[in-house]
């Protein structure tokens, strides 16, 4: 089963070029992130058309995430839990339904955090204990599932072409990248890291100053796993000739393929 995760930045925007890639790629399960759409207003029938089961947790201008599923989902819920008072549209989650096995599967956009030190950086930090406290829940409920989305996290210097430049940016700085191995080390794998190693490789170029054609870029969009479901794992790529299309967003998609 190829499952892929992929930030779109905005539905509108990316309603001819995310269609084409999926015509292109067929995956089966696709977890999006910033659909920047409510549920209403959602383009449903575009992927229903192409045999896929959808569910959204939108909002309206900003945020949101959805599942593209070919197989049956069971069980979806939204929103992250830990905080009632969390109106943004940030984590999806189902159990998917495979020939042989269930995957409870967790779509995030994972905040930002800019400007750091300050409120949103705060907002990450937190939002980063509710996840590990749902990883540790999951975890202990024993069925295998993934977490994938835009992190916005760059675990490691070699995961952005120039480090230095991020120093003092919420997606590199030192707590946010203790929050993150924190949820790494109760156990779970980073698919990509799994199957490839070194620099080079990344899932998102900057509109601005030329990132794209500079290949000025960074991995922020990830895949963990749960052991179970890295016992499945077959492999783990990067699809980044879509940044070079039409209309493209500034993100490309992340795939799996695991044997379930």
């Amino acid at each position: 089963m190829k499952i892929a995760t992929f930030n779109i930045n905005g539905i509108k925007a990316r309603i001819d070029a995310l269609p084409a890639w999926l015509d292109d790629a067929s995956p089966d399960v696709v977890l999006l992130q910033e659909i920047k759409s409510v549920d209403e207003t959602f383009p449903a029938q575009v992927f229903e058309d192409r045999g896929y089961n959808v569910e959204t947790h939108g909002q309206k201008s900003f945020n949101g995430v959805a599942i593209l599923s070919k197989h049956p989902l069971e069980d979806v819920t939204r929103g992250l839990p830990g905080d009632e008072t969390d109106e943004q549209a940030r984590w999806i989650e189902a159990t998917v339904m495979g020939e042989k096995n269930a995957l409870r599967v967790c779509g995030l956009y994972l905040p930002n955090g800019n400007p750091a030190p300050g409120p949103k950086f705060d907002y990450k930090l937190a939002w980063m204990h509710r996840l590990h406290a749902r990883a540790t829940e999951l975890l202990a409920d024993e069925m295998p599932f993934l977490m994938a989305g835009d992190y916005n996290i760059i675990p490691q210097a070699e995961d952005a072409a120039t480090p230095d430049s991020w120093r003092d940016d919420a997606l590199f700085r030192p707590e946010a990248r203790a929050a993150w191995r924190k949820i790494v080390n109760l156990g779970l794998t980073d698919a990509f890291r799994a199957r490839t190693q070194g620099p080079g490789h990344y899932s998102f170029w900057d509109y601005q100053a030329g990132a794209w054609n500079r290949n000025n870029g960074i991995r922020i969009d990830h895949f963990l796993l749960s052991p179970a479901c890295a016992d499945w794992l077959r492999d783990c790529q990067i699809d980044r000739q879509v940044r070079g299309g039409e209309k493209p967003s500034d993100h490309v998609p992340v795939w799996v393929e695991l044997d379930f």
